[in-house]
């Protein structure tokens, strides 16, 4: 540890709301968490849920050396998927740090590697056009000054619990303060803070453990404009909610039925972290559900990788990545600054809409593909044209008949449009239908 840090941070300053408009346009983000448990290959947990010592933990500090880490391959996949922006684990609860803090020696520049790992990967995704977020775990299972609760690797032992029940949570959160100066302060612009995560109540932590207040202050007053997520257990709104590894039934609202801005945080498969043995992955096809679901739900997708212990996107995350990339080729323009459809539009069966207001264009996302027509309520007379997305190809409106026998005879409603389709699938995952609705 160096024998020189820079004096305590402190603050208490306040900042004008930030501006959220860029995040809701974004849509979809790439997360990354990596750090020693990719040697574990078995969950991010895998010190807590293992009950691991210090001790026996350290052998993968004492082994990290991610000789194959390219953070400019990682950006380029997460650009070509379509992705806006990443969040990244400058550190996670076992209070390993990909940077060069002046804070610890639990750090990337300690390992085999000898280098700091974060400034490289925020630069390459920066130089992609990304915008650039930090997960920051308020948990620190290595820290001397964290007192042990019922998350902590050693929980369970009475033993190491009374050895060491003297431990000062104040001391702990002004370290975390000092820690969150470094990263706001020696990496540019930070256009979002992922704080992860509260638990209060009995043997657990929150507000007054983290001294939350004065950690937002800080971090409003180091990066002006940064949004910051909803995990300090702060009694009034924050920029945006998280749920995770759950999909919302309805656009999320806050407790007096106002609309909240949300992300939903998903993984490719269980765990967050690398695990080599998972073999509960989602398809393409599920993980364009996610997103799509999400922003017809006024949502962003946070899609999570897990990279190898040598710095590397494993081959089921690269095939994923690649699968989205080449519906985002042609689909993008259906997720981007795109939300739920109209009111009074109804969604017909096995497909999600999304509507951009600024283009006045609704988008069919078609999951299960029908026999020659498609049945829209609420949209006779509001469409002046519709095409197949992926190739511009027109898809014709039909009339309306009074044949009693006719496909097209009035056993719909009056307010129901009717599309002509084509009996073979477009070869894409999820088609799209684009509808230019009237003025």
């Amino acid at each position: 540890m160096s024998p020189t840090k820079p004096p305590l941070a402190r603050s208490t300053a306040t900042t004008p709301q930030p501006d959220t408009a860029w995040f809701v346009e974004s849509r979809f983000g790439l997360f990354i968490h990596w750090g020693l448990y990719a040697l574990g290959a078995r969950h991010e947990w895998v010190k807590r849920y293992e009950e691991m010592t210090d001790e026996f933990y350290r052998r993968f500090f004492d082994h990290f050396d991610p000789d194959l880490y390219d953070p400019v391959a990682w950006a380029r996949m997460a650009r070509a998927a379509g992705m806006k922006y990443m969040v990244v684990t400058t550190r996670h609860h076992d209070g390993f740090c990909l940077w060069d803090s002046l804070y610890t020696d639990f750090k990337a520049t300690r390992t085999p590697a000898k280098r700091d790992l974060l400034k490289p990967l925020v630069d390459a995704f920066r130089q992609e056009g990304l915008r650039i977020g930090f997960y920051y775990s308020l948990l620190d299972w290595t820290h001397p000054d964290f007192p042990v609760d019922r998350n902590h690797p050693r929980a369970s032992d009475s033993t190491y619990r009374e050895a060491h029940q003297g431990r000062d949570v104040r001391q702990y959160a002004a370290y975390m303060r000092n820690q969150v100066t470094e990263l706001l302060t020696q990496f540019g612009k930070i256009d979002l803070m992922w704080y992860d995560f509260s638990y209060p109540g009995e043997d657990g932590k929150g507000r007054d453990d983290w001294e939350s207040e004065t950690l937002l202050a800080l971090t409003r007053q180091l990066q002006p404009g940064i949004i910051v997520n909803n995990r300090l257990d702060l009694p009034y709104p924050p920029d945006f909610v998280t749920p995770e590894q759950y999909q919302p039934m309805e656009p999320m609202r806050d407790a007096t039925g106002q609309p909240v801005i949300w992300e939903g945080c998903q993984t490719f498969s269980g765990s967050w972290g690398y695990h080599r043995d998972e073999q509960s992955w989602k398809n393409v096809k599920q993980l364009l559900w996610l997103l799509i679901d999400g922003v017809s739900k006024n949502g962003n997708l946070l899609l999570n990788v897990g990279p190898t212990a040598r710095g590397e996107f494993d081959q089921r995350a690269r095939d994923r990545l690649t699968g989205l990339a080449g519906w985002m080729h042609y689909h993008a323009r259906s997720i981007y600054g795109c939300g739920p459809a109209p009111e009074g539009i109804e969604t017909p069966p096995d497909c999600r809409y999304t509507y951009n207001a600024s283009s006045n264009r609704l988008y069919l996302h078609v999951f299960n593909w029908p026999i020659k027509f498609v049945y829209l309520p609420g949209l006779n007379d509001r469409v002046e044209y519709a095409q197949l997305l992926h190739d511009a190809s027109e898809v014709q409106i039909k009339a309306r008949s009074d044949d009693p026998h006719s496909n097209m005879q009035a056993a719909t409603a009056d307010d129901v449009l009717t599309l002509l389709i084509p009996n073979v699938p477009p070869p894409v995952e999820v088609p799209v239908i684009e509808l230019f609705l009237k003025s």
